[in-house]
């Protein structure tokens, strides 16, 4: 029997809502009818993780997400039925996200690797709400401090790559079946029904995530992005993965 139909998509947002809420909300209206089980928006100050000369400085700051957004966004997702989480890089945003009763939390794999200075912090924080974390190990997190932080929360340990875009061919196919999901930056379709076939024995939930983008989307989350009709059409194949003889 095939358990490929567990897999859970996650719509990540990024930056590719250019800093306007009537444009987050147009994409998350646009992840539900797509099919898609959850959207996650990132939230981060800007002067925390970059500095003002980088190239894409005015794109960064431009998207980052304020209280108010994340409020919007999480309206408008409850509103239609979506699941609506976030990523996030210090410990206060974890205070605004509680107001809001998110119901999960995502590590990205620049603080489970505590790559930037709030990170061990942020991490402390989520740990409190004893709530679900999905975490991301592209740059090679501690398991055993991430396992002992985050002994009262549930985990779900995702395979990722961090270069953006990722080459499929540095993608190492038989390590992340030891994962829980895949995080996915290549470009296109392949590497997700890629993992799709290599997880269709295992009878646990897999999870997806793929960063999605609209025409109005700029910046420099958008080159390694797909659309929500690819998405939608990438869900269709994975379900259609069950059927298979590979």
């Amino acid at each position: 029997m095939f358990y490929v139909s567990k897999i859970k998509t996650i719509a990540e947002i990024g930056s590719n809502w250019n800093g306007d809420n009537n444009l987050a909300k147009k994409i998350i209206s646009l992840a539900k009818s797509s099919g898609l089980d959850y959207v996650k928006f990132q939230m981060w100050r800007a002067n925390d993780l970059y500095n003002d000369k980088h190239p894409d400085w005015k794109y960064i700051k431009k998207s980052e997400l304020t209280p108010n957004s994340a409020k919007i966004m999480k309206r408008h997702a409850d509103k239609i039925g979506i699941d609506c989480f976030w990523s996030v890089f210090y410990p206060e945003s974890v205070d605004y996200l509680e107001s809001l009763n998110v119901k999960l939390y995502k590590i990205a794999s620049i603080t489970s690797a505590l790559k930037h200075k709030y990170a061990r912090e942020t991490l402390e924080k989520v740990a409190e709400t004893k709530k679900p974390v999905i975490i991301s190990m592209g740059l090679g997190g501690d398991i055993k401090l991430i396992n002992k932080i985050f002994k009262n929360n549930s985990k779900i340990f995702l395979y990722c790559i961090s270069d953006y875009p990722t080459k499929i061919k540095k993608i190492d196919f038989k390590n992340f079946q030891k994962f829980d999901g895949f995080s996915d930056h290549t470009e296109g379709n392949l590497a997700p029904l890629l993992f799709a076939l290599k997880s269709k024995n295992q009878t646990s939930i897999k999870y997806l995530e793929k960063h999605i983008s609209v025409d109005e989307s700029v910046g420099p989350d958008k080159p390694f992005s797909i659309s929500l009709d690819q998405y939608s059409d990438l869900i269709k194949d994975i379900k259609n993965v069950k059927f298979s003889n590979f």
